[in-house]
């Protein structure tokens, strides 16, 4: 590994892409590979040995593409799979957490919702998240399924995903909730449409500016950081269709891009 080598970043889909914006923000001379997982996305409602396989899998294929850094832009695959990444391989491993925390210091109401996966909601680390920074406020996680699939499907506006907005974010208006944490790397790109049914007096908060800087110091320790002189680039791969995946993350990235297909054996 040395400092010119790209840093990877994987999801269950395009969910990722917002932790890889600023990853983009924070590293402008970095080279980034991103791999979206859309044929299996969402990972929510599968099991976790499969959620572990995918993942070893898609790390595997950037460990080959001679990353020096990976960085698990999905809650629900560091829950099930990130302690075992760590063990099998040596690049260091950046993982997601729900901004648990800051939003602990945002609320006034004393009272946090947080949106998720049912199975991140479920995960040890999410238990263990709770209990760490639960004792002084009311912790509400709320799952959301079907959420992840209008984000795939680059439905960020319409009537469908509105209304499955209006039935995750309401009840926990109704409980008091002043600050909502987005515990899905997808949700953050429905922030507009959750801040306007939840209104201004409620904070929507995300982990993904937090990820980059953690990347950010550990690069540094490493003595990995790129030149920041240097003009980072993109390169995007899916084990989704291509004729759908090449749109979407161009919407979502908002600039034109070209996706490969990955290859047949990290399909399986």
């Amino acid at each position: 590994m040395n400092a010119a080598n790209p840093i990877g970043v994987f999801d269950s889909g395009v969910g990722g892409l917002s932790v890889l914006q600023a990853i983009r923000r924070a590293l402008p001379g970095e080279h980034l590979l991103y791999v979206a997982d859309s044929a299996h996305a969402p990972y929510g409602d599968k099991s976790q040995q499969f959620i572990e396989d995918r993942s070893i899998a898609l790390s595997g294929f950037l460990v080959s593409q001679n990353v020096k850094a990976i960085v698990v832009a999905c809650n629900t695959a560091t829950g099930a799979a990130v302690t075992t990444l760590r063990s099998r391989f040596a690049v260091p491993i950046i993982a997601m957490e729900p901004a648990v925390k800051p939003a602990t210091a945002n609320t006034q109401s004393g009272v946090i919702g947080v949106l998720a996966t049912s199975r991140t909601l479920a995960s040890d680390n999410f238990v263990r998240l709770f209990a760490r920074h639960g004792t002084n406020v009311e912790i509400l996680g709320q799952a959301c399924p079907g959420l992840v699939e209008q984000v795939e499907a680059g439905d960020l506006f319409g009537d469908k995903t509105r209304l499955l907005l209006e039935r995750y974010v309401l009840p926990l208006l109704e409980q008091k909730a002043d600050t909502i944490v987005l515990g899905c790397t997808h949700y953050p790109f429905l922030t507009p449409l959750i801040q306007e049914i939840a209104g201004a007096g409620v904070a929507v908060i995300d982990s993904a500016a937090a990820v980059a800087r953690q990347l950010q110091r550990r690069l540094e320790v490493a003595g990995l950081l790129a030149d920041a002189a240097r003009v980072g680039t993109e390169c995007f791969w899916t084990s989704g269709a291509l004729d759908k995946a090449r749109p979407l993350i161009a919407q979502l990235w908002q600039a034109d891009v070209e996706v490969c297909a990955l290859p047949s054996q990290t399909l399986e």
